[in-house]
């Protein structure tokens, strides 16, 4: 059951990624991954929100996490086609943008992370709930 749970969620956080790809890709027309720049951002906040807020409340079965956060999240988010943008960027001579790229993706992602893992302790400090 968890192995159609966490499918399920990849066709999701797949189709969503590729919907927001085709949404941004008229907005800059100078080769700027921007469609997945924003997907590994949004990505990274839920993820930190998801560990410190939804996973501890214990609603949810694991197996329905599990296809959440490794499946919907997991599929939204691509290191790989990151990798692969930023060698494109830098084998057309677009160095300052690959380089804006992975900065903004790695210092950008830790930030949001941190932002959603806050935001999620947060709602467990509001609750009068303990929070590590």
């Amino acid at each position: 059951m968890i192995y159609l749970l966490i499918g399920a969620g990849g066709i999701i956080g797949s189709l969503l990624r590729y919907s927001l790809g085709v949404l941004t890709h008229p907005w800059l027309s100078d080769g700027f991954p921007l469609g997945t720049l924003l997907a590994n951002l949004i990505g990274c906040f839920i993820l930190g929100w998801f560990t410190t807020s939804i996973v501890r409340l214990k609603l949810f079965h694991p197996h329905i996490l599990a296809g959440l956060g490794t499946g919907l999240v997991g599929s939204f988010t691509t290191f790989s086609t990151f990798s692969v943008e930023t060698v494109m960027l830098l084998r057309s001579g677009s160095i300052l943008i690959a380089f804006i790229y992975v900065l903004l993706s790695f210092a950008g992602g830790l930030f949001v992370t941190w932002c959603g893992y806050t935001l999620g302790r947060g709602m467990f400090k509001k609750r009068g709930e303990a929070a590590s």
